[in-house]
């Protein structure tokens, strides 16, 4: 069992306490990080004079030695060790001798490890936002072939007002944007470098701690030794924001799996993204969907079990925060996995846009404009929405739509109509006449998607992020 302590103790740890607290079948996830971060800690020792030029590149081979050597397989990492941290460094010694005994002065594993977890968040950020501008990018093109393309908009579930498919995405562009935003904000409260804060109280080497932030790509380095060790407010922002990512994929997926229904029938979900049944031959499931819509509750788990671990924890660092990666791990993984099936899905997706134009035009989705045109005709607004009511209620009782009733028909309820009802209430009308921003008109839905086009262009991935970006796989 190779452990970075052990002197003040008399006899080995009992081998089932060991593997309880080891984290190496987790952290070792953190092997590109701890080693960047130890490269960049040995350039500034070296810089400080604390130890030599010599040693510095014996150490620097070693660690890109390592890298290599756990990269091409040729390196395993094993639970003999008790962490990343001792890995690395029983390995490096062992490779070059004394020096990689050398470079742990001045850090302690809980700055290094909270150096760690920051880089992977910093990184895991930069990939998200990536895949969810690919999402983007796929939801505009939708939006841009679908401009016309009419369906029933609703409330509780319920048919409420025509709108288009386009406008449809678009309310899920606008959440997806706010994902973008949220995980950035997160990027940007990350800009603060805990290596150098040692155990909790600093350090009495020379250390140049804004070397080794800028040198890591930060804006410089914390400022309380304490807090930085102790602080995951970034594992639960990331989480918090994985968490909404997932809502809003399952709020999609809910309505494509309704969508999917024989009784709405508006999609047809590409056989690659659907399965069958074992039983049913007829059967041509949404699983992609459901699985997306099931697993966010998973999510959500490891939001609300971070948030249940840091809440009693008093300063400074507590072994209790060694659980904050296996949930972050399995959330990001989680969400890029889902998200990205999810994207694909749509992307193959075909519309039934004749389905969903017949379905607009039932469940009086247009009674709003049949109560616009008497409001046109001097009738106050709220007579004219009872005089709708009244009109709806007969439509039902005759079983007919409210284009369906003759002239005749709609005079005995209101004196009012005239023959121009019937243009004012087409499928076409409704929609064209909602100009008012982030309506579905065409017109201005053509302005929107081209403004989504220039937010795309100009909100670009690498305008935000100028650190090295690790590969998180």
């Amino acid at each position: 069992m190779a452990q970075l302590w052990g002197g003040r103790f008399t006899k080995e740890t009992d081998r089932d306490v060991y593997l309880f607290n080891a984290s190496i079948n987790f952290d070792k996830r953190l092997y590109a990080q701890d080693i960047q971060g130890s490269m960049v800690h040995a350039d500034m020792l070296c810089k400080q004079g604390i130890i030599t030029q010599k040693e510095h590149d014996d150490i620097i081979d070693g660690l890109a030695r390592i890298k290599e050597q756990i990269e091409d397989g040729s390196l395993e990492i094993t639970d003999k060790y008790e962490d990343i941290h001792s890995f690395v460094e029983a390995n490096l010694t062992e490779m070059i001798g004394d020096a990689g005994k050398k470079l742990h002065t001045g850090r302690s594993r809980n700055d290094q490890v909270a150096l760690d977890v920051k880089l992977f968040v910093r990184g895991a950020i930069q990939n998200l936002d990536k895949d969810l501008e690919a999402f983007q990018k796929i939801l505009v093109r939708v939006m841009e072939e679908n401009l016309e393309t009419y369906m029933p908009g609703f409330t509780h579930l319920q048919k409420a007002q025509p709108v288009t498919l386009a406008h449809h995405f678009g309310a899920y562009y606008e959440m997806f944007r706010r994902d973008r935003h949220r995980i950035r904000n997160i990027f940007r409260n990350t800009q603060e470098c805990p290596l150098g804060a040692g155990a909790l109280a600093g350090t009495t080497y020379p250390l140049d701690r804004a070397y080794t932030a800028e040198n890591l790509g930060f804006l410089g380095p914390t400022l309380n030794s304490m807090d930085s060790v102790s602080d995951r407010d970034h594992v639960i922002e990331f989480l918090n924001a994985l968490s909404m990512i997932m809502m809003h994929l399952s709020r999609f997926s809910e309505e494509v799996i309704i969508w999917n229904s024989n009784e709405y029938g508006f999609i047809e979900i590409d056989d690659a993204f659907s399965t069958g049944s074992s039983i049913m031959p007829q059967k041509k499931n949404p699983d992609i969907a459901e699985l997306v819509r099931g697993k966010t509750g998973r999510v959500y788990g490891h939001l609300m079990a971070m948030l249940t671990t840091m809440k009693g924890l008093p300063l400074a660092y507590n072994k209790d925060m060694q659980e904050d990666k296996e949930g972050m791990f399995d959330a990001y993984d989680t969400v890029t996995e889902c998200l990205n099936m999810f994207m694909q899905m749509v992307d193959t997706m075909k519309f039934k846009k004749d389905v969903m134009a017949k379905s607009a035009m039932k469940g009086f989705t247009n009674a709003t404009d049949a109560a616009d045109y008497l409001v046109n005709h001097g009738v106050p607004f709220r007579d004219a929405h009872g005089i709708i009511g009244q009109l709806v209620l007969k439509c039902i009782e005759k079983d007919k739509s409210i284009e369906d009733m003759s002239l005749e028909e709609l005079k005995e309820i209101s004196p009012v109509f005239e023959e121009d009802i019937y243009d004012a209430i087409s499928l076409k009308a409704c929609v064209e006449r909602r100009l008012t921003t982030g309506a579905p008109g065409v017109s201005e839905m053509k302005r929107i998607t081209e403004l989504y086009r220039q937010d795309l262009a100009v909100d670009s991935n690498a305008a935000y992020f100028t650190f090295q970006k690790i590969d998180q796989n």
